[in-house]
This record gives structure tokens, sequence and C-alpha cells, in this order.
């Protein structure tokens, strides 16, 4: 973080400084770091106590001016300020982070690109700052920080060394993309696709569509939009948006798209990126054919800001998936396992499982497959569905985890799967106990859930296993 006054600080978050020991010099003296987290606070710090349905940040106020910081924002006026510290008084604590980092995005004048979408919005996050960081020094959202508290920490990441930022936006009601867009106010925005995630609380695709399209709220007004022109909804948004839209996918009818695409096993994925009348050999160092779209508007971010074709081939070459999104490794004991217990979705699970049974290695196909939240009066099908789809993949086993997961393992026997190769489980401990007296060397595992399952604690304990 740059270092700002105290008295920018005030301005932008409206609030009323309050400094009872009359020493510190609102309009001379700077803050270069700020914390959400009372234990992580350093000496000078701004501390932003924030509170939810379970706590109350404002009770860590004492405890972060012990560690150091000079100022704490607060909505409460009880809070006692020790001498040489400072309080700055707002109505919301939470609005406040985020109207200081929308001053704070201001004194940036690098491209700012914001990606959206329900399925792969991080692997995309993740492919265009691999592309970008070839030529540029990229800041990018850092793990699962997407939403209105940690969209504004990465914007405070954002340093004079930095010359584009790629910032994930995730939400789960309407309203929030509009306010994540404010803060960023994006020079480029990317909706990977319109799924299913979060219906519970959208209503239909037709809501995320709206939710997922507040993105452009703020944008720039020479920006540009690049959009997956192989979904039926954001097809829709063609002639609706004041800036130019280039549209990316498979079909031949997208200003850039794929074909000849070569799936490797775990060497990767291979294609040939086609626009006007160019055309270029990439390597996904990857499995998966979905990772060709998170290639595909990588490369036309590229293009767009300039980079040569061999720069960008050598970004979609090196590219790095975060932590639990499609990692494949393989334990002491010779078995594979696929993490990519994250998130889920229909649309993912399906892509994930499509990675799984095209896979040349592996000696028998295993998938472990968990709850999907959020899919309100939609999760009885939606779990169904994703069982059908298990059965045509020929695979030697499924286990499911969770009580919506259950209606996948029955969706799955009622399409033909042999029940003998399908395990339910309520309990994470029985399914690792079963997993681990069934798998031997050279098998291939997925695992798949919605976050809340907490499905990585099964990944780790196997990952352990001799």
């Amino acid at each position: 973080m740059e270092a700002i006054k105290i008295s920018e600080i005030v301005s932008a978050v409206k609030g009323i400084f309050i400094n009872p020991s009359k020493n510190i010099d609102e309009h001379q003296i700077k803050i270069d770091s700020l914390s959400t987290d009372s234990r992580v606070i350093s000496a000078g710090d701004l501390f932003i106590p924030l509170t939810g349905d379970k706590f109350d940040g404002h009770d860590f106020i004492p405890a972060a001016f012990e560690k150091g910081a000079l100022l704490s924002l607060s909505q409460r006026r009880d809070i006692k300020i020790p001498e040489g510290k400072g309080l700055i008084l707002v109505e919301d604590t939470k609005q406040a982070l985020m109207d200081l980092a929308t001053y704070y995005r201001s004194l940036f004048s690098i491209p700012v690109i914001a990606v959206t979408g329900s399925v792969g919005k991080t692997s995309t996050k993740d492919m265009i700052a691999s592309v970008l960081g070839q030529s540029f020094k990229v800041l990018k959202t850092q793990g699962n920080f997407n939403n209105e508290i940690g969209v504004p920490l990465t914007i405070f990441n954002l340093s004079r060394e930095d010359e584009i930022a790629v910032i994930e936006m995730g939400m789960n009601h309407f309203g929030e993309i509009h306010n994540l867009s404010k803060i960023a106010r994006p020079d480029m925005a990317v909706i990977t696709n319109i799924g299913t995630s979060h219906i519970e609380n959208l209503g239909s695709r037709e809501g995320i569509l709206k939710a997922k399209s507040e993105i452009f709220d703020y944008m720039k007004k020479k920006g540009k939009a690049f959009l997956n022109g192989d979904d039926d909804l954001l097809v829709s948004l063609r002639d609706q948006l004041t800036v130019p839209v280039c549209f990316f996918g498979l079909s031949h009818s997208n200003d850039i798209y794929a074909n000849k695409i070569e799936e490797k096993g775990l060497e990767g994925t291979y294609a040939s990126i086609v626009w006007d009348s160019n055309e270029m050999q990439i390597e996904i160092p990857v499995p998966g054919r979905h990772m060709v779209y998170n290639a595909l508007v990588a490369v036309a971010i590229g293009l767009e800001l300039g980079m040569t074709k061999e720069k960008i081939k050598e970004g979609i070459k090196n590219y790095q998936a975060s932590k639990m999104r499609m990692n494949i490794s393989r334990n002491k004991k010779g078995i594979y396992i696929i993490n990519d217990a994250y998130n889920a979705s229909p649309q993912s699970m399906k892509a994930a499982l499509d990675v799984l049974s095209q896979l040349k290695e592996g000696k028998r196909k295993i998938a472990v497959l968990g709850d999907m939240l959020e899919l309100g009066t939609y999760s009885e099908q939606a779990h169904k569905e994703v069982g059908e789809y298990v059965a045509k993949k020929a695979l030697d086993y499924l286990f499911t985890f969770g009580r919506e997961a259950e209606n996948i393992a029955l969706a799955a026997m009622n399409a033909g799967m042999d029940k003998n190769k399908v395990f339910i489980f309520l309990v994470q401990e029985e399914l690792f106990n079963q997993l681990q007296m069934l798998v031997d060397s050279n098998d291939m595992i997925l695992f798949k859930a919605s976050r809340g399952m907490h499905l990585e604690k099964t990944v780790e304990k196997l990952e352990e296993v001799e």
C-alpha cells in the first residue's frame, strides 16, 4: 500500500477524526498499511473492525491499539482511545472499507481487468495474469478475495510498481458486483459464463445474468467487454452494451475462437487460436477442454494490450492453477489425486468429470463428489443431472459426500451404474476410511464439491498415505 495522509482517509470514508491527545497531525502523518484482522496489526497501521452475525470487530480495537495500530475506524462511540492513538468515526465500517478502496483506486491510472462469471473465474483470472505477466508488472486477486471485503483488500495492495491489475469479482446477491465495479472502475470486463451458482438467491439464470452484468456499471467509457460467445445468455448482450465487445469461444462465429483442440492427458491441452486472419498454436499445461476458454480470453486481452504472440504463448504455457483448482498430484503410494474441491456447480462438476474420464493416465477412475450448495429449489434436479452424467462416463467407482450429493449417487445407479461401485457417505471420516481401503497405486481420484463441504480434509489425508 502506498502511503496516504490521515486526512485523505477521513475524507474518503466521510468520517470524524477523534484524537484526544491532540498529538496526531492528520494533514502530515501518513498510513501505509491497514488490516481487518487485529492479529496481524503492525506499528502505525489502520485497523478496520468489521461486524458479522456472530462477531464484532470493535471488540478487538483495544488489542489492535496494543499491537501498534495508530488509528482505528469505528461505528461505535464507546471505544476508549489510548494516549497517542486516534479513532475515525463512521456510520458503517464495511462501507467505509469500500469507500476508502474506491478512493485509493482513483490514485492509480493503470488498466484494471475485472473477471466474473458463474464458473471459471479464478482459473480465468490466473490465466490472464500469467499472460500479462510476461510483459507487465501485474497485481492479481489472491485466494478467495473476490467479495466486498476481499476486493478492497486486493486494491490496497496496489503499488506504484504495478502496471496492470486483474481483479476477480464474486457475488451471491444483487448489488454486490455493482459495488465491486464502483471500487475497481474496470477498463476491461470479462464474464466467463452464466450458470446456476447462487441461483437460490438470484431466482434464475436471467437473474444471474443481471447480477453479473453489474460489472459494467462503473466501467471506463473507453473500456471493452470480453464475453463467452458460446453462452446463450451472454450472446444476448451483443447490442445492449455501450462499450465494444469481443466474443470468445469454440464456435467460429466468435471474434476469437479455438479449433484443432487436442487433449493429451496430464501433458495438457493443445489448441489453435484464430482471430481475423491470424492463427496461433498454444499449449495449456493442464488438462481439460474447458481450459481453452480461459486461454482464449487471455489471448484476446493480451492482443488488446499490444503483446506479441510469442509473449502470449509463453504466458499460457507458464500458467499455474490456484490451490484446489484442478491441482493434480501423486502421493507416495502412487495414487493420482485431482484436487478440484474449492467450489462446485453442475457445469463445473461435468467439466471435471470430463477431465477425469479422458485422462489416459490412471488404472482406475474414481470420482468423489460432495454437495453443490446455494442451488435452492433446483438442487435436487441439479444433483440428479450430475449423477446421470457420471453414469455416462464409465467410471470405476463413485463416492458421494453429503445429503444433497446422495442424489448424485441415486441418479447414477438409476442411469445404469453398478450399485456395487457406488458409495454414499454423510461423515467425511467414514468416506476416507472406505477410500483408503479401496484405492491402490495408479488409481486416479477426482475430488469435487462446494467449498462449504471442506472436502480438502480428505484430500490432505490421502496425500499422506504411503
